[in-house]
């Protein structure tokens, strides 16, 4: 009988396919796939929409390891329906997009984003150059998973007092105090900073809205470092427009790559990055510690050892 297929849809260094074939001998590695192969295909690491149908209509794929840390692109309905087990990568990207956070704050509170400005200008002007203090400041992370928790660890040592936004509202690791999702427009008003990590599910899609945003403070930041479709891009653009808020520093988007007609890119309040918060060095490495402990665990009892979604959640 011919082996199952283990379908890697990225290229991964010599060293971990041996790591791969050592714990699973009883499987095909595959990067590619001629059409009759797809039927064969038991694990997928990744997933690219062009192969999904195939991999779909085949009904022998039994496990995905996603590469990213959000699933909500991925079909979750029919692996619900399919009995497909589906794993992330979260926690990977937790210590890369939390440095992004606190640099696109100290950028923003040091000055460096006028700074920038100024030089492509030729242009000698301290005078115009905003400038404030992150310590004290009170920071709202909305999301108080791995990359929230980073968050907070890393920046409390500047002096920054952590609050956290979570589903219920229960206690999690490094926050002073943390609240329900239900409770978030009466908390905002309190914070200098509102941090966005939430994954794109039916319960977050537009929360960031008109009435979280007329509640902040005219002072106040909000980063966008969770998924474009928890943001309201038309309410944002007015409230930032009309001033509600101070700044915004945003890294997703509701349409990627961000139209060249959209007013966010004029806006002096605000700092656009093309979705890099979690671009990270060594990301094989990390990744696969995530996925070899699951293929261990998946070869030995048909279960998963690390990072498994929950499909109806979706996350």
């Amino acid at each position: 009988m011919e082996k199952p297929i283990i379908f890697l849809q990225k290229n991964f260094r010599t060293e971990f396919i041996q790591q791969i074939r050592d714990i699973a001998p009883d499987y095909q590695i595959k990067t590619e796939l001629n059409d009759s192969e797809f039927a064969k295909v038991e694990i997928a690491v990744g997933w690219q929409k062009q192969f999904s149908q195939q991999l779909l209509d085949s009904k022998n794929l039994k496990w995905v390891q996603s590469i990213s840390a959000g699933v909500d692109y991925l079909p979750l309905d029919t692996f619900a329906q399919q009995a497909i087990l589906l794993s992330n990568s979260s926690g990977i990207h937790a210590l890369s997009i939390s440095e992004h956070i606190i640099g696109t704050l100290l950028g923003y509170y040091r000055g460096l984003n006028q700074a920038v400005k100024n030089q492509a200008e030729n242009s000698w002007q301290p005078e115009n150059i905003h400038y404030d203090q992150l310590a004290g400041k009170n920071l709202l992370v909305v999301g108080t998973g791995h990359i929230g928790q980073q968050l907070s660890k890393s920046i409390r040592s500047l002096g920054v007092h952590v609050y956290g936004i979570n589903t219920t509202g229960h206690p999690a690791d490094g926050f002073v105090e943390t609240y329900s999702i239900k409770n978030m427009a009466k908390i905002v008003p309190e914070m200098d900073i509102v941090v966005g990590i939430l994954p794109g599910t039916q319960e977050t899609y537009h929360i960031f809205n008109s009435h979280i945003f007329e509640n902040m403070k005219e002072s106040a930041i909000f980063v966008n470092v969770g998924r474009g479709d928890t943001l309201h891009t038309k309410e944002l653009i007015t409230a930032l427009e009309t001033k509600q808020f101070a700044f915004a520093a945003l890294d997703v988007f509701e349409e990627e790559p961000l139209p060249k007609e959209s007013p966010l890119w004029q806006l002096e309040n605000v700092l656009v990055t093309p979705h890099i918060s979690g671009l990270t060095v060594d990301f094989q490495n990390k990744f696969m510690e995530i996925f070899l402990a699951n293929l261990k665990s998946y070869v030995a009892s048909g279960s998963l050892a690390e990072n498994q979604v929950e499909l109806k959640r979706g996350y």
